[in-house]
């Protein structure tokens, strides 16, 4: 059994911001059948504390705090129990006025040294780093010689801090040249675990070629490209179970449709039920759905729409809100989230860049058909409802052709068009329904990845 220390900032159930956090809960089990036992590293925010189950501490010798091993939500897990870094009113990341914690680049460097010394006590074969957070893991391992995967799951945060502040995140001056941490006179711990690790993985293959270049790069492109074939793009899945659908068959989607409309206010209507179920921000092309969504209303589509982010975005989505059609809630449920694919006849993502999305993939699992952009794991996973494809029996969704305003508008036109065709949106929506998205493949590609690089 190869055993694989995962090392992360947030994990469902326990903590979540994002899609980070269901792929860190995710990978555990979806890994197992492959002879990999993993164990997942979290910090000791008060959610987890609270959870751990049979908490025993190791014998480890830490400048922060201190490591518990035990369980909590079905997973096995160690714990960085630091209550002065982690023990705090407010968000993962952020304090309660929403601003960063001036501290982020100590604490979460605190837990990448803490990944390296639980991982050589307990015999790790691999370490797994996720994203910014755990950058400077893959470094720590490497001084003394341990396998390390790097994961990003989003490259625009990258783990920036001031140089003035190694010493305390436990840098030594040889990781602070130009090949290792530094980054444009500051430190990138993103940077670091990408110029380390034995590997580097994204979480889509359009991602991995994406990130080669300047344009989605966001300018460690250069550093993408020297590590070269060491970049896998391995597609994320979901968990199947957690998000399995309430029905069978798109015809069983009516009772939830209903059901939804009346949670949102919303009137009965011949159109599509669009949803959107996201963070309210510019990458996610939100701001473009606000312009477009005359295209929708205006024929009779409706927009039901759970999130919050971007100040004015959230009030843009409040003014629209006052037409009939329009339902919003600002915050995040994850109850609701469910219902919403259950109950949606379609799903809107026109993100301007996406890794991987974990979005679009619920909503094929529900027949919630997506409409998205065709970039980073979106483009992989969605086909488009070309002439080509419908008359091939293959589409399983809408894609934009570019991400502007205007094909967003003639995306939505395309949308209704085939809503009004039940024979056809079925079909599309059965595809989806049977299209693979569990772990299956990728926990696979994972598996054999560690196997080549623990020797």
């Amino acid at each position: 059994m190869l055993k694989v220390l995962s090392v992360a900032s947030e994990c469902v159930p326990l903590v979540k911001t994002g899609g980070l956090a269901d792929v860190v809960g995710a990978l555990p089990r979806a890994l197992a059948p492959h002879g990999v036992e993993m164990r997942t590293l979290l910090p000791g925010y008060g959610a987890v504390m609270d959870a751990l189950e049979g908490a025993e501490p190791l014998e480890v010798d830490l400048p922060e705090g201190r490591v518990l091993g035990g369980r909590a939500a079905g997973l096995d897990l160690f714990v960085l129990d630091a209550p002065d870094l982690f023990a705090r009113e407010g968000g993962a990341y952020l304090d309660p006025e929403g601003r960063d914690w001036p501290d982020n680049p100590e604490r979460f460097a605190a837990l990448s040294l803490a990944a390296d010394a639980v991982g050589a006590i307990w015999g790790a074969d691999v370490i797994h780093a996720h994203d910014w957070q755990a950058g400077l893991a893959p470094l720590f391992a490497r001084r003394r010689g341990g396998p390390s995967v790097m994961t990003i799951h989003n490259v625009a945060f990258q783990g920036n801090a001031p140089m003035d502040r190694a010493g305390a995140m436990h840098l030594l001056p040889e990781d602070l040249s130009g090949e290792v941490a530094e980054y444009w006179g500051q430190i990138s711990t993103l940077k670091a675990g990408i110029a380390v690790a034995d590997a580097v993985t994204t979480v889509s293959p359009t991602y991995a070629a994406e990130l080669a270049t300047d344009d989605f790069g966001m300018g460690l492109a250069g550093l993408i490209r020297h590590r070269g074939a060491d970049v896998h793009g391995i597609l994320n899945g979901i968990d199947t179970e957690a998000w399995a659908p309430p029905y069978g068959d798109p015809a069983g989607k009516a009772a939830h449709r209903a059901a939804l409309l009346a949670e949102f206010g919303l009137p009965d209507t011949d159109g599509p039920l669009c949803v959107v179920v996201s963070r309210l921000t510019l990458q996610k092309g939100l701001d473009l759905l606000l312009q477009a969504l005359p295209a929708l209303v205006d024929q009779g589509g409706a927009l039901a729409l759970l999130g919050t982010g971007d100040v004015a975005i959230e009030a843009g989505f409040r003014e629209a809100a006052s037409h009939p059609l329009v339902g919003v809630r600002i915050g995040y449920d994850e109850a609701l989230s469910h219902r919403m694919m259950a109950g949606g006849d379609a799903i809107l993502i026109p993100s301007r860049f996406e890794p991987c999305g974990l979005t679009q993939l619920y909503g094929l699992h529900h027949g919630t058909v997506p409409v998205v952009a065709n970039v980073g794991g979106l483009a992989d996973t969605v086909i488009d409802a070309n002439d080509a494809a419908l008359r091939a029996d293959a589409a399983t969704g809408i894609k934009l052709r570019d991400v502007t305003t205007h094909e967003l508008a003639r995306a939505l036109h395309k949308t209704l068009a085939l809503h009004r065709n039940k024979e056809v949106w079925t079909g599309i929506q059965r595809r989806g329904m049977a299209h693979p998205v569990g772990w299956d493949v990728s926990a696979a590609e994972y598996a054999a990845l560690y196997r080549r690089i623990s020797g």
